[in-house]
């Protein structure tokens, strides 16, 4: 068994949902949306710990959601960052130093299966970064201006999710070199790129979607009537 901690970002407001809130407290067929993705931590034997990073204007609601529905993995609910980056850097030193591997997960993707996570563990612990993705399906072309400039070949393209499975130290060292260097990436599997190490892929499904328009709810909703009739089955 391989044991983990997981740190998950929910700090960002979502403005393209257009909610007028958070979209992590969303209300899914009852239940908030950040609920959903905790209780896949909770329900999971291998996870040790989930430090939930916030906006510091949410840190007692969303620790008061995390009570409410008996999410006891929450053990820290710790302010974010001015950019997703620095929100993930702050979960990552929150972590207990003898952690061997971290997942980074998006509060807004509630739909992660198990199996997935622990092949995430398993290629990480191994490797030191292994990274969920999909292949992508659709044809993908570059544009400049409103024009074709060039037709990608997709067989090498992957569309990348979360969770992404580090080893702490590897991450951490990574996370520390941006901050002093003032290097964004686009995820924190760019920070390893950037600094030349090697990450894995372990293919996920197309049902982890990410939650960001309203489009997106439609979407969920169909996957959480799938699953409850698959369960009552």
């Amino acid at each position: 068994m391989g044991n983990y901690t997981v740190v998950i970002p929910a700090a960002g407001q979502g403005k393209r949902m257009g909610a007028g809130k958070n979209k992590q407290f969303l209300n899914l067929q009852g239940k908030p949306l950040i609920v959903y993705t905790l209780e896949v931590f909770e329900k999971d034997s291998w996870c040790d710990e989930v430090i939930l990073v916030v906006n510091e204007h949410e840190v007692n609601q969303m620790s008061e959601l995390a009570k409410d529905y008996e999410i006891n993995k929450v053990q820290q609910v710790i302010t974010g960052g001015k950019e997703r980056q620095h929100s993930v850097f702050k979960g990552l030193k929150a972590a207990d130093a003898a952690t061997g591997v971290v997942l980074i997960h998006d509060g807004a993707r509630p739909f992660i299966n198990t199996e997935r996570i622990h092949s995430l563990v398993i290629h990480a612990s191994q490797t030191g970064a292994a990274i969920v993705a999909v292949p992508v399906k659709d044809t993908v072309k570059q544009v400049q201006h409103q024009k074709v400039t060039q037709t990608v070949d997709r067989s090498s393209l992957w569309a990348v999710q979360t969770p992404q499975a580090f080893r702490l130290s590897t991450i951490l060292r990574a996370h520390q070199q941006a901050e002093t260097e003032g290097f964004l990436g686009t995820d924190d599997a760019s920070l390893l790129e950037w600094q030349g190490e090697a990450v894995h892929i372990v293919e996920g499904d197309y049902q982890n979607i990410k939650l960001t328009t309203p489009e997106d709810l439609w979407f969920a909703e169909a996957i959480i009537s799938r699953r409850k009739e698959e369960n009552d089955a």
